[in-house]
């Protein structure tokens, strides 16, 4: 279990099986008004780095690492890391600042990935809705960290699509009357930037561009 979890050099800290890879902007960063993650961005920024999207990492026993995770352009999909780089890679070429987080305690972690396997094939969630047989990549992650007993261990909160002047970006309006709904302003839910916050993880000093 140990050269699943941790294929490197004992000497060297690595990305685990379990991990969970955070994709930030920072605030000044010009990204197309128009898009999806301009508008989480608005929605969920701390003030300095903006956290648009979260991701499971898999070391395969060769220590092959792969990423599990939602997106517009795959659904929930099991991808290799060098297709998960070039999805995030920015306009200019450069790459975004990626946060890698771990769970204090990890020993799940052959379990979480099989319940995220377990979920791919499910389209992206562009309601942001509980329980309708789509997922967006913090919906995904919670769905598949579950404890012992089955709990969830991350934890909802009301969900914000509110921009940081508390008007609603015109994005999300037009893309939920789209859906023929309206914005799911307060509905339980779960954003990486609230997730990156909870006491359950610690940032790990690694750079997954060089894993």
């Amino acid at each position: 279990m140990t050269a699943l979890l941790c294929a490197c050099a004992p000497e060297k800290e690595c990305v685990r099986t379990g991990d969970l890879v955070f994709v930030g902007i920072p605030m000044d960063y010009s990204l197309d008004a128009d898009s999806m993650d301009a508008a989480i961005a608005d929605a969920t920024g701390d003030g300095v780095l903006n956290l648009i999207h979260v991701a499971i990492a898999e070391r395969d026993s060769e220590g092959k690492l792969w990423i599990i995770d939602a997106t517009i352009a795959h659904g929930v999909d099991r991808h290799p890391l060098d297709t998960f780089l070039t999805d995030f890679t920015l306009k200019d070429g450069s790459y975004p600042v990626f946060k890698v987080m771990r769970l204090q305690d990890n020993a799940l972690a052959p379990s979480w990935i099989e319940n995220a396997k377990a979920l791919c094939g499910q389209p992206y969630d562009t309601a942001f809705l509980p329980d309708n047989g789509a997922l967006y990549c913090s919906e995904l992650v919670r769905e598949s960290y579950l404890g012992e007993e089955g709990e969830y261990l991350f934890e909802e909160s009301p969900m914000n699509f509110l921009g940081p002047d508390g008007e609603m970006p015109v994005y999300w309006t037009q893309l939920f009357a789209l859906l023929g709904m309206e914005v799911p302003q307060d509905v339980p839910g779960t954003n990486p930037q609230d997730m990156a916050a909870s006491a359950l993880l610690e940032e790990v000093a690694v750079d997954i561009t060089q894993p």
